[in-house]
């Protein structure tokens, strides 16, 4: 049996499911839900409520807990699965602790103890029936305008994070040997930052371009390197530029703090990214070379570089990719690559320097496949300033 109250002339008010196995109570709290302006639908029990919840909109469902067969809390848990914004408020002539704690755990919004007092009723229901309009309506915004707010939200705190690392930024430095030579080649500039979740390159490079910040840290770093080397006599240091640097005008300016450095300098360019995207490339390169700029091409093995990309930076040095000289001496295909790439390097005017080394066997793998310039733990471990390395 399935009873629908229209609710009094001209009512905008919400739709109410009022399931009772009472009949005199269905009937009375029907009207004085009815008489509060509502549209009611009632239902004797509860076997037919999740059809009826699939067939026709609702914005309450009023329910008394304690019911042959279907009870209320098997109802609230029915319309919890399949609608998260529907409330549901249980009624019970009989209540206890242990139902009302139950009802409250399944998400009742409201438990109200029989005889109800009709303007208690008409309050509560009208009241819930507000509460899922403006859940609905924070839904909705939620997802229009909602990913876009956190991603906001994030993005300030991403800038205040990478203005933190800003502020504490410092330079460890690690020696580029010369084996052959027992001698300092030259030092490559590490950036660090106090900035715990930016401490390292890898994730500062990444928050500075997500915010397009990329240009901040470049100039940071390139400021630092010259302050350090103003007054020592290191002879060359190799600067890390993410490729979008190139596209920064002040690199190219004289009267940046780095330009008067530019003969000790070798600007070090990653090949895990591309230079595809880097306006007037040639014409900047030619300009840095102009000032006594050095070039480099970093992690070579790990990314873009190809013919073009070598062609296009015409590098004075390649660095190989750890990945490569990792465990060189144990392994007999990295040693004919790198002494392949090695003697292609050298016929093309291009250093090799093999990056990550970390021991003797190693060091003594790499120097029978040509390399003689390396880098790593089994030399020095970063530090500032310019660490002496042990051979």
């Amino acid at each position: 049996m399935l009873e629908l109250e229209a609710p009094a002339s001209g009512s905008t008010a919400g739709r109410v499911l009022l399931v009772d196995d009472e009949p005199q109570v269905l009937s009375a709290y029907a009207r004085v839900l009815r008489a509060a302006g509502l549209v009611v639908v009632t239902l004797p029990d509860g076997r037919e409520v999740e059809a009826l919840l699939c067939s026709q909109p609702f914005d309450v469902v009023v329910c008394d807990i304690r019911m042959p067969g279907t009870t209320g809390i098997d109802i609230l848990r029915s319309v919890r699965a399949r609608d998260p914004d529907l409330p549901v408020i249980l009624m019970t002539a009989g209540g206890d602790l242990s139902s009302a704690v139950e009802a409250v755990e399944h998400g009742a919004l409201r438990y109200l103890l029989k005889p109800i007092a009709p303007e208690l009723l008409a309050d509560t229901a009208t009241d819930a029936i507000r509460l899922r309009r403006l859940a609905l309506a924070q839904r909705r915004a939620f997802e229009l305008y909602g990913s876009a707010t956190a991603n906001e939200t994030a993005r300030v705190e991403l800038s205040s994070r990478l203005d933190g690392a800003l502020s504490t930024l410092h330079l460890d430095y690690q020696p580029i040997v010369d084996y052959a030579a027992r001698s300092v080649f030259a030092y490559e500039a590490l950036l660090r930052s106090d900035e715990p979740t930016l401490a390292l390159p890898e994730p500062l490079l990444h928050a500075a371009e997500k915010l397009e910040r990329l240009f901040d840290i470049g100039r940071s770093v390139r400021g630092r390197v010259a302050e350090n080397i103003a007054h020592t006599q290191v002879g060359c240091v190799f600067v890390n530029l993410h490729p979008r640097d190139l596209e920064d005008d002040e690199l190219l300016s004289s009267s940046a703090p780095l330009s008067r450095f530019a003969s000790r300098v070798v600007l070090e360019v990653t090949e895990r990214a591309s230079l595809s995207d880097v306006s007037d490339l040639r014409v900047r390169l030619a300009s840095l070379r102009r000032m006594g700029y050095r070039l480099a091409v970093d992690d070579l093995g790990a990314g873009y570089a190809g013919l073009t990309w070598f062609a296009q930076l015409e590098p004075d040095v390649v660095k190989l990719d750890m990945a490569l000289t990792r465990a060189i001496d144990r392994e007999p295909t990295k040693q004919k690559l790198v002494a392949s790439m090695t003697r292609l390097c050298s016929d093309l005017g291009m250093r090799v320097v093999g990056e990550g080394v970390e021991t003797a066997d190693e060091r003594d793998a790499l120097v029978a496949a040509g390399c003689e310039l390396m880098q790593g733990f089994h030399f020095a471990r970063p530090a500032a300033p310019f660490p002496e390395p042990c051979f």
